[in-house]
Order: structure tokens, then C-alpha cells, then sequence
């Protein structure tokens, strides 16, 4: 602080026990006459309680408002003073009480209305001639006190330059063509902020907005950019600007609670004074968790925060004000003002001069102002913004020399309407202290931000600055000490950055809050921060947390894996002992018990048993379509061959045993060479079901993607169970009359038993098919041809034990029974043409 400040406070701490006329020092004439409105009053008194329209009473003075009209006033007397830029023409000012309420503001709006010398407003007559009591009109300070004034004063197209209203709103300038803003727009801040948050990694925050305009609109702007940026809102709620009622604290308290409840280390505050201020102290009050308070200018410099009792206890406080200079000359101008408003010479001027304004007004100045002291301003003067104010007085200025036409030496005292400044404020620059000004399309001026935080140093608080920000933002990181044990940023994440191959999940209730899950087999991740995992294609796979796909490999039985080979080993074996069995039996052609079993008939029913084995490498391999329609068909025709024959030995039996009567001359339809008749019936008759069946439903191949998780099971699946069927009803018929034809078939004495051996083959059948329908039907992996396999192998090898090994234990080891007594009944025909000689 100046050394005059030093000297001057003493003297002001020492008249503060006496009345000043600091009251009387808002209104002075002026060739042209400039309006305020200013914060001089902190709360209305009888608002809710008028029931008529009576002034509004406001009280408990804001300092931070008293300053910014000091700030105005010592503009227009340095403009006065100044011989370059309205000489020869004085300035003169009408400043007014706004008390933070529309409706107050909205009263001073319309006295500056007034036409000169009166006390009615000239609606009635041509806006063009019309000159109302002000030129121009500095002020309000809030955004909703702003654009109730700006609607008003853009009707008579009067210039109003505001030094704190920052709403978005308010940049229109179609609506509100006259108005003007020596700061920036909300939009500025908000991003400001999102870059804040951006560079310490916060994304999981609160906001909190003032039930006003400037506080929901800039929360509305901050909400969408957010959004765009990856920051997650955990909570957004608005505080009353009114504390006073009961209902507001119980407000208070919810917000208080829901900031708790989500656990977020950030808060970003869009709010005035007033309700910054109400919500820390019930904060502090409930004793709520430290955390990072991110404001604006609307509540980072006032003293009503900061002077919060434990206010130390609320965390890291950190901020975007306008960036300004000082203002030279100010601080000593308002030690000096302080020092005349004791004397009673200086005061009395001050009256007189009061008295040359008219008097048919109401008094809306500063009421409270007369009982505070230097003392009181100390710590504001230093901090307070008052450089926007300065502007704005300056911006009208420079726009009424060049609408006067003014030189360096003098200005015309033309008439000058109010409207005529509008196009010297939108063309042409203003200058401020050597530095170089214009307003912008949207009637502002971008003069960036600085970024300060609260720093307590014994007590004190400081406002350090840490960093700036003008399109892009610069921090200067190891200046700031958080609240935390390390003085580190703390962390407040909701989410983090998925890693390749995870994708978010929503947590809870708040839909950008999420967790990373990793995408699940046969799904990749395609892109950053996909909230879905990709399917791969149909042939491809991917395992968990996959970046790309892979093609599958194929999966079938192949010939070198050692259940193939376990396999083939059997079908070796059983084709085999399939030959060996035909070779016995060959040998043995002649013998009773090979005539009586059949003779070359069971020659003809081991070679389709061998060729049904053999059809066993059609399941191994790379199966294709044919080869699937190729497996049934060639199983169907090797198995009818079989019990062909084992159906014409049945009906022999049958004869002998049921019929003996008829058999002498049914018997030669069922034995030696008529036999093959019924054998290439049955072989026609399946035959002609298998074509059925290739043109039903044939088998296919059916890639299975499902069972395996990185391979495709080329396996053949039954396009038609129909058609399955009908291809093995003939066999199954056959099979079923075999059984009946067979099984109570009783042979005397010792006797071999021709018909058992059938009946337990047939036996064999009917159980292993069973099961390996049950099977069949069920399995969809590699292991289907396995079973296809084997219940080929174990038929045959069932057939194999019980019809034929028998026989061959017989020849084999038994010879006395290979007689024409024991298998009498089964060679008595003899050939037809013996039969006719004998006759």
C-alpha cells in the first residue's frame, strides 16, 4: 500500500467516531451526466412485507460495492482534470443504491429516464429527440440486475457498460443492442475452468450455483462444456441468494449432504457473496471434509468469504478473476476523500453541489456510508477490483469526444443523444492508462484471467497468483499447496481412462461414472473410451481384453491324433478278425455247420461287416458335404447286407421250428441261390431309401463357432430327422424281425443253436443304437464322429462275438459237433432240380 495510504489511515481511523458526508459525494453536475448503479446495500428490509409500491429499503453496507463507486467517481474527476479528453466540457454523475434486488435497481433505472429538469419520462415522445436526465449508465454489477436494466435502456437505446455482469445472456447483442461489459463472458470462465480440471485429472466433481442468473446460466454453460470434456458431474445444485428463511437452510443443509454423499474432492462454485458465503459457513458448520473450491470472480476478492470464522477449514480455494491492472492514483485519491469528508467546509460544497442536481428524486444513495471509516476499506483497496470500473467511465468518454467532435483543445457543448455514442462504442477502441481497448461482437472486452489461490500465512490470507488463462491455460504448479498431508492435488476420479481392450460401465445412477471392464471372449475394443465392446466375425475369435480378432482354426478328427489312432488300431483289429473269421469259414464251405449257417450267404454278411468297418476313415479327416452324406449311406448299405442275410436264415428258422409242415415247400425260397432274391430286394428296397433320404434331408456340414472358444468344429449335423429315420427303418425292421423270429427259437439236447447267435447280435444292435441316438443327438464337438466310430466298431465286434465266434470255436476246437445230425433241420433241402428227378 502507498505510503499517503499509510499516513491517511491514521487519520481516518481517528475521525471514524464522527458522521462524514461520504453520502453526499455520489451526485454531481455535469454538462453530461453519467448514471450508477452500485451494491451499496447488502439486504432489503421490507420486501416481502410491501403491499405497496414504496421504496425498497436496503441496509448493512457492501464495501466491496462503496469501493467500485469511489472508483467511478475518481474516473470522472480524472476525466474532468484531463485537458486532452474533454476539455472545455465537465462530466458529471448520479449514482444510485442497486442492493443486490432487481426491483431496486429497476427504480434508479427509471429516474435516469427522466427528462432534464423533469420528472416524467419522455415515452410519449420521438425517441430520437428525446434526452433523458443521463447520457450513459455504469452498472449493475449482477447479470440478473443486468438484464432487467439492459431491456430498459435498449428500448431508448441508452449506453449501459456493466463492470461485473458476466452472463452469456447478456452477449446477445440483437436483444440488448446497448449494452456493454468491460470483462468477459461466462463462456471464458467456464472453459477456464474445464482446462483446470482437465490438468489435474479431476472428472468426478459437484457444482453448486446461486438461485440467480448469473449463477444457473453460468452453471448451464459450465454443465455442457463439461460434458464435451470427459468430467463427470457427481451432484449440480443451486443455493438460495436469500438465506433468511428456515426452508433456505434446510437448502443448505441438502446441498451440504449430497456433496458428502458422493464423495467428490472438487467443487466448483458459480455464486455471489452472499451465497458463497452462506454455503461455507454451513459447511464449516457441518463439518464438512476438505476440498478443492473452485470460484469466480463473482466471490473470489469479496471480504464476506474470506472472513468466514475457521474458513482455514474448508480446504483449497482456487480461482478465476479478471485479469486487471491497477488503477494509478486511486488508492491515494480515496485515503485524501476520506480526510475531506471530516471537514465541514468540504462537506458543505458538497451540498451545494448535491442541491444543483434536481431534487424531486427519491434518495437512493449510499445511507450507510457516512459511518464507516478508512480502516474499514484497508484490506479491500488493495485487492478489490476497480479497473472495470475505470473502463467503463472511460469507454463513454472516449465515445462522447468523438461523437462532440472534440480536439485536444476543446469540445463543442452540442446536444448529444444518448443513442449517437452507440456506434463510437462498437467502432473505435478506448485507451486506459497508456493500454489499448474495444468491445467486441458481443459488446465485451477479453481481457483473459488470472488464477489465484488462498494462501494463509499466519492467519493472513493472501491471494497468490498461480497461474493465467487467455484462450489456453498456464499454472505454475509448485506454487500451489493443497490441503492435503503432501500438499499435493488430491485426486477425485469417477472414472479412468480404460486400458486397450476394456470398455466404461455405468456406475450407480450417474451416467457418466462409470468403472472399465475388459471386453469378453470373441469381443475386441475398437476404439478410446468405447462404451461397447466389437462382436468379432462369425469365423474369428478374440480372448479377454482383446485389441483385435484372430481367425479360428479348423477342429476335426485328424488322422495323427491318438484317439484316431486308437481307433483306426480297432477297426483293424475288427477287420481283421472280420477276414480271418471269412477265411475259417471259407475253408470250412462244405461243413454242416457253415452249410447250415448259411454258406456263402455269411461270406456275403463278413464282407459287409468288414466294408462297415472300413467305412470308418469316411468320419476322419476334414469332412466335406458329400463325405457327411456319404457316412449314413454307406452305413445303411452295409448294415442292410448284413441282416439281409441274418433275416433269410430267421425266416429259415421260423419254417423249421413253426412251420414244419409248410417248410418242405417254402424252404427253397429262403436257401441256396433263390436266397440272393430276397438279399437284392433288401439291398434294392434301402437303396431306394437311401435316395429318399439324399433328397430329404441329407447330412451336412455344419460349422459349430460355439463350443470351442478359438476353434471351428467342422462336424456334420442331421439336416432331417425324418429323413434320418426313413434311411434307418429298413434296418431297423429287419433287426426287429430277426429278434422275434429268433429268440424262442429252443433246440433239443446239445444241439448247436443257430438262432441265438442272431438274437444277441440283433440284441447288440438295438442297445448300442439306443445309446448312440441319445449321444447323437446331444453332442456338437468333435466327439460326434468319435461316436460314430465306435458305435460302428462295436457293432460289428458284437456281431463278430456272438454270431460268429461261436461258429468258429465250433470248427475250430469242436469238431465232433460239425456234423449233418446236430444241423439236420438247416441242410434237409437239397437243391431244386434233385428234388424234381427224384419225383
Amino acid at each position: 500500500m502507498v505510503p499517503e495510504l499509510l499516513l491517511c489511515l491514521g487519520l481516518g481511523c481517528a475521525g471514524a467516531l464522527s458522521p462524514t458526508c461520504l453520502s453526499a459525494q455520489f451526485r454531481r453536475p455535469g454538462d453530461y451526466i453519467l448514471g450508477g448503479l452500485f451494491p451499496f446495500g447488502k439486504d432489503t428490509l421490507n420486501l416481502s412485507m410491501r403491499v405497496e409500491p414504496t421504496p425498497v429499503v436496503c441496509e448493512r453496507l457492501n464495501t466491496d460495492g462503496l469501493i467500485w463507486a469511489l472508483g467511478m467517481k475518481f474516473a470522472v474527476d480524472e476525466i474532468n482534470n484531463s485537458t486532452s479528453l474533454l476539455p472545455g466540457v465537465t462530466l458529471g454523475y448520479d449514482i444510485y443504491d442497486s442492493c443486490f434486488e432487481p426491483l431496486v435497481a429497476l427504480q434508479a433505472s427509471l429516474m435516469f429516464l427522466t427528462r432534464n429538469d423533469t420528472t416524467g419520462i419522455g415515452i410519449l415522445c420521438d425517441s430520437t429527440d428525446c434526452q433523458p436526465r443521463v447520457t450513459a449508465v455504469i452498472g449493475p454489477h449482477k447479470s440478473d440486475l443486468s438484464l432487467v436494466t439492459a431491456k430498459l435502456f435498449s428500448t431508448f437505446f441508452i449506453p449501459q457498460v456493466s463492470y461485473a455482469a458476466s452472463s452469456e445472456k447478456l452477449s446477445n447483442s440483437e436483444l440488448f443492442p446497448s449494452f456493454y461489459r468491460t470483462l468477459p463472458g461466462d463462456k471464458n470462465v467456464v472453459e477456464a475452468v474445464v482446462q483446470l480440471l482437465n490438468r489435474f485429472g479431476w472428472n468426478w466433481i459437484a457444482t453448486v450455483a446461486s438461485d440467480d442468473e448469473y449463477g444457473q446460466g453460468a452453471q448451464e454453460l459450465f454443465l455442457s462444456t463439461a460434458a464435451n470434456n470427459n468430467i463427470c458431474i457427481a451432484f449440480e445444485g443451486i443455493i438460495p441468494t436469500d438465506v433468511t428463511e428456515p426452508s433456505d437452510k434446510k437448502q443448505l443443509e441438502d446441498v451440504i449432504n449430497l456433496i458428502n454423499r458422493t464423495k467428490v474432492n472438487i467443487v466448483v462454485l458459480f455464486a455471489y457473496t452472499l451465497s458463497a458465503q452462506a454455503l461455507m459457513e454451513q459447511a464449516i458448520k457441518m463439518g464438512l471434509s476438505k476440498k478443492v473450491w473452485i470460484g469466480s470472480q463473482a466471490w473470489m476478492l469479496s471480504d464476506l468469504p474470506a472472513s468466514i470464522p475457521n474458513i482455514q477449514s474448508i480446504g483449497t480455494v482456487l480461482g478465476f478473476v479478471t485479469k486487471t491492472g491497477t488503477v494509478p492514483g486511486f488508492q491515494k485519491y480515496v485515503a485524501d476523500l476520506f480526510t475531506s469528508v471530516q471537514q465541514d467546509e468540504f462537506c458543505q460544497q458538497s451540498r451545494e453541489l448535491n442541491r444543483l442536481m434536481s431534487t424531486n428524486v427519491l434518495d437512493l444513495q449510499c445511507q450507510e456510508c457516512d459511518n464507516i471509516s478508512l480502516g474499514d476499506l484497508s484490506f479491500l483497496l488493495s485487492i478489490t477490483q476497480v479497473q472495470p470500473v475505470h473502463m467503463a467511465v472511460y469507454s463513454v468518454a472516449y465515445a462522447l469526444h468523438r461523437a462532440l467532435g472534440c480536439t485536444y483543445k476543446a469540445c463543442p457543448k452540442t446536444p448529444i443523444r444518448s443513442w449517437q455514442l452507440l456506434y463510437y462504442m462498437d467502432a473505435l477502441p478506448f485507451e486506459v492508462n497508456g493500454q489499448s481497448y474495444r468491445f467486441d461482437q458481443s459488446h465485451s472486452t477479453n481481457t483473459g484471467y488470472k488464477l489465484i489461490l488462498w494462501s494463509w500465512k499466519n492467519g493472513i490470507l493472501t491471494y497468490l497468483p498461480v497461474g493465467d488463462y487467455k484462450e489456453s491455460l498456464h499454472i505454475e504448479e509448485p506454487q500451489i499447496q493443497f490441503h492435503t498431508p503432501d500438499q499435493k492435488a488430491p485426486t477425485s476420479e469417477c472414472f479412468r481412462h480404460c486400458k486397450p481392450g476394456q470398455i466404461r460401465r455405468v456406475k450407480g445412477s450417474n451416467l457418466c461414472c462409470y468403472d472399465c471392464t475388459d471386453c469378453a471372449e470373441n469381443t475386441f475394443w475398437n476404439s478410446q473410451d468405447s462404451s461397447s465392446c466389437t462382436p468379432c466375425l462369425q469365423q474369428q475369435w478374440a480372448p479377454p481384453q482383446s485389441t483385435q480378432c484372430y481367425e479360428r482354426s479348423e477342429r476335426f478328427l485328424f488322422w495323427d491324433e491318438p484317439l484316431t489312432i486308437a481307433l483306426l488300431v480297432l477297426m483293424s483289429i475288427t477287420i481283421l478278425l472280420t477276414c480271418l473269421t471269412a477265411l475259417l469259414l471259407l475253408r470250412n464251405l462244405q461243413t454242416p455247420l457253415v452249410q447250415a449257417a448259411g454258406a456263402e450267404r455269411s461270406l456275403f454278411a463278413l464282407l459287409c461287416l468288414g466294408l462297415l468297418s472300413l467305412s470308418c476313415c469316411l468320419y476322419v479327416g476334414k469332412p466335406s458335404d458329400t463325405h457327411c452324406a456319404m457316412q449314413e449311406v454307406v452305413h445303411a448299405l452295409c448294415l442292410n447286407g448284413c441282416f439281409s442275410t441274418f433275416f433269410i436264415k430267421t425266416l429259415e428258422i421260423t419254417l423249421v421250428t413253426e412251420f414244419p409242415s409248410y417248410a418242405p415247400s417254402l424252404l427253397r425260397w429262403v436257401t441256396h441261390r433263390r436266397s440272393w432274391l430276397l438279399v437284392a430286394l433288401c439291398l434294392l428296397v434301402q437303396g431306394l431309401l437311401c435316395l429318399c433320404h439324399l433328397y430329404l434331408g441329407p447330412a451336412y456340414l455344419a460349422p459349430d463357432y460355439k463350443s470351442q472358444p478359438t476353434e471351428v468344429l467342422l462336424v456334420c449335423s442331421t439336416k432331417s430327422w425324418a429323413a434320418f429315420a426313413l434311411l434307418h427303418s429298413l434296418n431297423g425292421c429287419l433287426a426287429l424281425l430277426c429278434f422275434l423270429g429268433t429268440f424262442m427259437v429252443q433246440t433239443l439236447g446239445k444241439k448247436y443253436n443257430l438262432a441265438r447267435g442272431i438274437t444277441f447280435a440283433i440284441l447288440i444292435y438295438f442297445v448300442i443304437w439306443i445309446f448312440f441316438v441319445a449321444i447323437f443327438a446331444t453332442l456338437g464337438t468333435v466327439l460326434r464322429p468319435i461316436s460314430q466310430i465306435a458305435t460302428i466298431l462295436i457293432i460289428s465286434l458284437g456281431i463278430l462275438v456272438t454270431n460268429y465266434a461261436p461258429k468258429c470255436y465250433i470248427i475250430l476246437f469242436k469238431p465232433e459237433m460239425n456234423t449233418v445230425d446236430c444241423f439236420q433241420n438247416f441242410i434237409q433241402e437239397e437243391p431244386e432240380e434233385d428234388s424234381a428227378n427224384k419225383q
